[in-house]
């Protein structure tokens, strides 16, 4: 059911692993858009828009946005605005002071240094799958403002961002996929006088 550009892209991956999760997760993606449109999984009219970000062919469509990690994988679809997803394992090790330096606005790197070791890992996690889903809505990917949005994780709500990431635009929720994932939606209203 994938196209012809998926098929060419699944064959790049540099491990069979990679490339059959990659292959599931598109399949996935498919099925469930093919049920949106009423049409079968081989006619989505998927192709990529800014920055290589996975579009339906037809503007008026509704927007839809895939995450993985390990074994798990994360669509969601809306049928007004923009939407971005990101999921990630709670039990992921990171670097929290790199990532805290290059990713976090000042106020989120506060909030950190009072937290225990596992406390603020598990905090930056969840920053991160925020901030991540948000940059897959706009399409900006990794060259988003990153530093400049603040999110609090508690209410998941944004504080604090630039422009495209203004509080206003974004409405934030956290998944419940199960004790071992953090994931969450990010909904964004590109016209901003639109509202969230």
């Amino acid at each position: 059911m994938l196209s012809s550009a998926e098929l060419e892209r699944a064959a790049r991956f540099g491990s069979p692993l990679l490339r059959e999760r990659y292959i599931l997760g598109r399949g996935a993606l498919r099925t469930i858009l093919g049920c949106v449109l009423d049409v079968a999984p081989d006619a989505v009219p998927i192709v990529r828009g800014r920055r290589g970000r996975p579009q339906l062919a037809q503007p008026e469509g509704p927007d839809f946005n895939l995450s993985n990690t390990a074994s798990v994988a994360f669509v969601g679809v809306c049928s007004t605005g923009r939407i971005g997803v990101d999921i990630e394992r709670c039990d992921r090790s990171v670097n929290v002071a790199g990532i805290a330096r290059k990713f976090l606005a000042e106020s989120e790197r506060d909030a950190l240094a009072s937290l225990s070791v596992d406390a603020a890992r598990r905090d930056v996690l969840a920053l991160w799958t925020a901030k991540e889903a948000m940059s897959k809505a706009t399409g900006d990917a990794l060259a988003a403002p990153f530093a400049q949005i603040a999110v609090d994780v508690r209410t998941m709500r944004v504080r604090a961002g630039p422009g495209a990431y203004a509080p206003h635009r974004w409405v934030l929720h956290r998944v419940d996929a199960g004790p071992d994932y953090f994931a969450t939606i990010a909904l964004w209203q590109p016209d901003a006088s639109a509202g969230p």
